[in-house]
């Protein structure tokens, strides 16, 4: 990806684990990038459901991380693990799950994927969060393929803007706003309107990784600009 003609100044909302690799990306390509994750993650202690398990599911790396972190997890790495995408099927991987499975990036796609390799009357354990896309029980129940779902983390929006956020903000030190998820925007403009600085988030470019991410923004009046495609190699092209 070639350099942008001139260096932008970045709020970067994402959560970690992402909002790392991203950083260092924009970094990479000269830009500075104002952190400030929106969302935070944080275990619910929920019980596994008790087995046995045809296979896995995963829904985002985060309900990986999750499930990684049990000390059942060392009983349930031999299973075949299904992912709704490729970056979580990485994070499975390299968490020690052995037999990855990817979909193509959405839950249908999962739910498809796991009709076609699952007999009737399979059972899966879906490790996930408690905000979810999509309902994969319902999906596979006309399959009778049973999904035991088990809610392992939650996202907790922020409140209020980090103090050097808001500083930047009202310095005029910040140019452009990337946004990956719907739910960091309507945080992002909870924050702003309650520090009182919402004028001041308008006046920035927002580079969004699809419509829906950008509906929100637009509806408060921000400028919004979207991704050819909900891939991060293509939101950055509009730096």
């Amino acid at each position: 990806m070639p350099l942008a003609a001139r260096p932008q100044r970045i709020l970067l909302t994402r959560p970690e684990p992402g909002a790392a690799r991203t950083r260092a990306r924009l970094e990479a390509l000269g830009h500075s990038v104002v952190g400030d994750p929106m969302l935070r993650f944080k275990e619910t202690g929920a019980p596994l459901p008790r087995g046995p398990f045809s296979a896995l599911a995963f829904t985002s790396a985060h309900g990986v991380r999750a499930l990684a972190a049990r000390p059942q997890a060392s009983a349930l790495r031999g299973l075949p693990v299904f992912t709704v995408g490729a970056r979580t099927g990485a994070q499975a991987r390299a968490a020690g799950f052995a037999h990855v499975i990817e979909a193509e990036g959405n839950i249908e796609a999962l739910a498809a994927l796991l009709s076609a390799r699952l007999a009737p009357g399979a059972r899966i354990l879906h490790a996930a969060g408690a905000d979810r896309a999509g309902d994969l029980a319902a999906l596979l129940g006309r399959r009778q393929i049973a999904v035991a779902l088990c809610v392992l983390y939650a996202m907790v929006p922020a409140q209020n803007l980090a103090d050097a956020t808001r500083t930047a903000l009202i310095e005029g030190r910040i140019d452009t706003a990337l946004h990956y998820s719907t739910r960091s925007a309507q945080t992002l403009l909870h924050c702003v309107a309650a520090d009182g600085v919402k004028e001041l988030l308008r006046a920035l470019r927002h580079l969004c990784l699809s419509s829906a991410i950008a509906a929100p923004l637009a509806a408060a009046g921000c400028t919004v600009e979207i991704a050819e495609t909900a891939e991060e190699d293509a939101l950055l092209t509009l730096l």
